[in-house]
């Protein structure tokens, strides 16, 4: 903890805030949670941090123990960094958040990226419904590819994964993606205008349906007295 603020408090939480309290520490888990990400990527996908505090916060976050550096080798020579099983642990916790602070008041400027979006229907999922929904599905948005298994009561999503079972797919781009989930156009118009496209039998592409569908309307808060 040399060098980093301490709230110098035994308390979990606090000792939990010591660890990815700081700036841009939360968010960078966040893009870690669908998988590993290259420094550029996870760049691209956090508007407003730069460089250096970026590298600082994977240098902190890999002291701790919630991230961890992989180093693929030749003929890739990429650098990934990941969540360790530890850091894993945060997802519900971040969901959870996402849950809450999706009631509070819209920020005027700033648009949801890939991820979140991605993340949201995973926060909305409703386990009551899994049996329904039981299958394996591909997202397909831009360049970016999205595996999502429902199974067991649970939603299991992995960024740049594929299978060869998948049920359905459904290909579109970000701002189409972006204003279905944010219920500024219909599925149905979407697809009828060709920006959206669902692939598999008619069961499968309805169990998509109501996947993607997951309401992002944020519920209703409740007021003291009421």
């Amino acid at each position: 903890m040399s060098g980093v603020r301490s709230y110098g408090d035994p308390c979990g939480v606090a000792r939990g805030l010591d660890l990815i309290g700081e700036r841009w520490a939360v968010l960078v888990v966040r893009d870690l949670l669908l998988g590993p990400k290259r420094f550029n990527d996870l760049l691209g996908g956090l508007p407003g941090v730069s460089p250096n505090v970026l590298s600082q916060r994977l240098r902190e976050l890999t002291e701790h123990g919630v991230v961890r550096r992989r180093d693929l080798g030749p003929p890739t020579r990429v650098r990934l960094y990941e969540l360790t099983e530890w850091g894993r642990g945060l997802e519900p916790i971040l969901l959870q958040l996402g849950r809450w602070g999706s009631q509070g008041p819209m920020p005027p400027d700033g648009i949801l990226g890939v991820d979140s979006l991605i993340l949201g229907i995973k926060a909305g999922f409703d386990p009551a419904r899994a049996a329904d929904l039981r299958g394996v599905y591909e997202f397909h948005v831009d360049a970016d590819t999205y595996l999502a298994e429902v199974a067991d009561g649970s939603l299991w999503i992995r960024r740049d994964a594929t299978s060869e079972r998948s049920d359905a797919t459904l290909t579109t781009d970000i701002d189409t993606l972006r204003a279905v989930c944010g219920q500024q156009i219909t599925l149905v118009a979407a697809t009828e205008s060709g920006a959206l496209r669902m692939s598999g039998d008619k069961d499968a592409r309805q169990r998509l349906t109501e996947l993607l569908l997951t309401p992002f309307t944020p519920a209703p808060r409740s007021t003291a007295g009421e």
